[in-house]
């Protein structure tokens, strides 16, 4: 729980603050052990259903490269990426994903990682070959709020293409970004990823106390993940990096060439919560992907939270076009650690979509003296 008021507003729109004033009253305990010291997201592991339209979609339409591929497996990285993979699409029944994998300090991490998971009553695997190829020793755990996770440190090096200008693209995608997850208690989750070392960059708020989502980092930019509050556990996109704005808007051509523009749910546009510029798109299992650039560095000990409230239609676009339902209402399955859709659990705080009617000009972007702003909505 939280509340805006008595907190000063900047010229900008949000509220800053030292810390997430974000307090959950259903916590998940707090281990006495040390978290594994985590460096930045690495890769996701994808259950798709038609392997052969996964990769047109993922190596002819988006351009990321191939490092391995099998009968049933595809391993695919960034053009900056020099890690074995930054995306695993395995072929299945049930389109969802298997793992949000992290990279951490050293090996002595892993250890780390089973202790701080075991004292919570979790369900730990370890495997010294790794769960897929090209990762080495790795934990994987099914955490308190119902998603699997993977540590790892040891890597099979490939090439870094920064340099191979030949293989680029007018939108080439050169880094994993960020997770973000969908779960219906985000004070909880966010709780609980403070204790794993994850610091709150922003987070979306209401007068009443209400979370509706928060952004969370270990590497220095706006996120390694974020936590929405919906639905779940389910996954609600994997972002890949671009350098510019451009490259965003040359996919946005490629798939309207193509025929594909289907595949653009929301977007192009420039977010208020994180200033980066975006694009949603979905995979042929309806799996979300964000295209994303132009976010900001975060990396000081004092670095200030940005609090958003909920009502402002720019928090979600800065410049206050609709968010589509769909966005707020679909995810993806997420896997336990046999292989089988975790329950997906009800969300019974308030919903973001609900309180302000798609983010659309139902919403007010100023509240001085009674005169709302509002984009859309007083003319319909």
């Amino acid at each position: 729980m939280s509340e805006l008021k008595g907190r000063e507003k900047t010229s900008s729109g949000f509220y800053v603050t030292k810390e997430a004033p974000i307090v959950t009253d259903n916590p998940v305990p707090t281990p006495s052990v040390p978290a594994p010291d985590i460096l930045r997201c690495a890769y996701m592991e994808l259950v798709v259903t038609d392997l052969a339209k996964s990769r047109e979609f993922y190596v002819d339409v988006l351009g990321l490269t191939v490092t391995e591929e099998y009968e049933n497996t595809i391993y695919l990285r960034s053009l900056e990426e020099f890690i074995h993979h930054n995306l695993v699409l395995r072929k299945g029944d049930v389109a969802a994903v298997a793992a949000f994998s992290y990279r951490v300090r050293s090996p002595e991490e892993l250890d780390k990682a089973v202790a701080f998971y075991e004292e919570l009553g979790c369900r730990v695997e370890r495997r010294t070959e790794g769960f897929t190829k090209g990762i080495g020793d790795s934990v994987r755990v099914e955490d308190p709020l119902g998603f699997p996770y993977e540590f790892f440190y040891d890597v099979e090096h490939v090439e870094r293409l920064s340099w191979r200008y030949d293989l680029h693209t007018p939108g080439a995608l050169v880094r994993l970004d960020h997770f973000n997850q969908i779960t219906p208690d985000v004070p909880r989750a966010v709780k609980f990823m403070q204790d794993l070392g994850f610091r709150v960059t922003e987070d979306i708020q209401d007068e009443e106390g209400t979370v509706y989502a928060a952004w969370m980092r270990r590497k220095p930019t706006v996120h390694d993940t974020a936590m929405t509050g919906g639905d779940g556990p389910r996954m609600h996109h994997v972002a890949f990096s671009t350098h510019e704005k451009h490259n965003i808007l040359a996919i946005c051509d490629k798939l309207g060439a193509l025929r594909m523009s289907d595949r653009i749910e929301r977007g192009p546009g420039r977010h208020g919560v994180s200033n980066a510029f975006y694009l949603y798109i979905l995979d042929p299992d309806g799996h979300r992907v964000e295209i994303y650039t132009q976010d900001y560095y975060t990396g000081d000990p004092d670095n200030p939270v940005v609090t958003w409230d909920v009502h402002d239609n720019q928090r979600r676009d800065w410049w206050g076009n609709p968010v589509v339902p769909s966005w707020y209402t679909e995810g993806s399955l997420v896997l336990d650690l046999d292989g089988k859709p975790r329950e997906v659990v009800a969300r019974t705080d308030a919903s973001e979509m609900a309180v302000t009617i798609g983010a659309d000009g139902f919403s007010y972007t100023r509240d001085e003296e009674g005169d709302k702003g509002f984009k859309l909505g007083n003319t319909l």
